[in-house]
């Protein structure tokens, strides 16, 4: 049940307000009365009263379950630790998955998901716009992306008809580049329509297309060891460029890394593996296109824990944008579209494959699925389940074609030995077959078949 709700104001009362919420002790809660009573007048009655439910639900739950830095949070906390307590809010309240970038995160929805997410976002900024407009509340609305605007205005993009209905493009209100600036979204927490699934990709070459478009380009060594990890690490990008060398020294075997996970703050919890040939390339790297790029100039043994493994040319630690730019070039020389994440995919992809084939029985399957799942730092052993069902099907699918293949096999000898069978009968045979014996044999025969 939830702890804030709300009541009509009784007939005969006079009052400007027609509903009154109330929080978890029972007093008048005037932020989510006054967000009512001022959405009233802008959107129909019944569209605001869904958006006050939504909100109820939400700010019950942040008096029992939000925590950020070991705090609860309150909804007039800053906007760092409620970013913290809505993505919390959307993966364990309802069910959502998240994917980050720098700026913002994707909202995916999945089966255990309601169909009122987007409900519930727009119910959120539009209490926060309120909060704001009201002077209720002190920091940046939560529920926007700050870095939006400043980079619209970084692009001295053209004024926009604020506050103003959006006209059809036949209208001719609108130039060209304000239409593609409308259809950048400014929230922070984007929904993505198509529900989350896990991204089959199995086509064993993938890598080394991407691997040979690089080589033609004259890529970085720098790049050439990012990409490498990533098919080989199944690691996400920003957990490679965050990689420093108190990570590889943390670490007794040569070919692994410590490494933060989603989520971790920063927290070295899981580690990367890779092969012989990249870590020959990451050392190279490290000594050679680093060291010429890098203020301090060291050498591999010499780099402090804290230094960043991969920099720019002003030396400054690489960051995705810059990244994902040399990721773009590459990509469309291989002549392919494909999402940096989709490595990861492609891992994971390859990785079941591997245990499938190589495993004696189903326990040292199991044991196996189970180690990947550990080294991946999956939340939710379930996101397995759909690669299983991939290969499940990959391996009816052999099984089917070795059965029809044994069949054909089967039919040729049965065609060879029935040939040899009749040409011996009819050498034996002494008395000719009359037309009308032959015609009765082929009539027999068809009722066989």
């Amino acid at each position: 049940m939830s702890m804030y709700y709300h009541i009509k104001c009784p007939q005969g009362v006079e009052s400007k307000y027609s509903i009154l919420v109330f929080n978890d002790k029972n007093e008048p809660f005037m932020p989510l009365t006054d967000f009512y009573f001022y959405q009233q007048k802008r959107i129909s009655e019944s569209s605001a009263l869904s958006y006050l439910v939504s909100l109820e639900r939400f700010f019950t739950w942040l008096c029992r379950n939000s925590n950020f830095q070991g705090k609860r949070v309150n909804w007039y906390d800053s906007h760092h630790a409620l970013r913290a307590s809505i993505e919390d809010y959307l993966i364990y309240e309802l069910g959502c998955k998240l994917r980050s970038t720098d700026d913002f995160h994707f909202v995916i929805k999945t089966k255990k998901s309601p169909q009122t997410i987007n409900h519930f976002l727009a119910a959120l900024k539009a209490f926060y716009r309120t909060a704001l407009h009201l002077k209720t509340y002190s920091f940046q609305n939560p529920l926007i992306d700050i870095n939006y605007s400043i980079s619209i205005a970084d692009n001295n993009a053209p004024s926009i008809r604020i506050d103003k209905p959006r006209l059809p493009k036949i209208a001719g209100t609108e130039t060209p580049y304000q239409s593609s600036y409308r259809r950048q979204s400014e929230s922070y927490f984007k929904l993505v329509a198509d529900e989350w699934k896990p991204i089959i990709i199995a086509d064993e070459d993938l890598p080394y297309i991407i691997y040979r478009a690089g080589s033609l380009l004259n890529w970085s060594l720098r790049d050439e060891v990012i990409i490498r990890m990533l098919f080989e690490t199944g690691a996400r990008i920003n957990e490679v460029l965050s990689l420093t060398m108190g990570d590889y020294r943390r670490r007794r075997n040569q070919y692994e890394i410590a490494a933060q996970n989603k989520g971790s703050e920063n927290k070295r919890i899981k580690f990367l593996r890779f092969s012989k040939d990249t870590l020959k390339l990451f050392i190279r790297y490290v000594n050679g296109e680093r060291k010429l790029y890098s203020h301090g100039k060291q050498t591999f043994h010499k780099l402090s824990d804290n230094d960043e493994i991969f920099l720019t040319r002003h030396g400054t630690p690489y960051n995705y944008n810059a990244f994902y730019s040399q990721w773009i070039k590459i990509t469309a020389k291989a002549n392919i579209k494909i999402n940096i994440h989709k490595t990861r995919h492609w891992f994971v992809t390859n990785m079941i494959k591997s245990i499938y084939e190589m495993s004696k029985d189903s326990s040292e399957i199991e044991i196996k699925k189970n180690e990947l799942i550990n080294y991946m730092k999956w939340k939710s052993s379930d996101t397995i389940k759909v690669y299983e069902h991939y290969f499940s099907e990959a391996a009816f699918r052999d099984i089917h074609e070795t059965m029809a293949k044994k069949m054909n096999e089967l039919e040729k000898e049965h065609l060879v030995k029935t040939r040899l069978t009749k040409s011996k009968r009819e050498k034996e045979e002494i008395t000719p077959v009359s037309v009308e014996d032959e015609w009765i044999q082929e009539l027999y025969k068809g009722m066989d078949d």
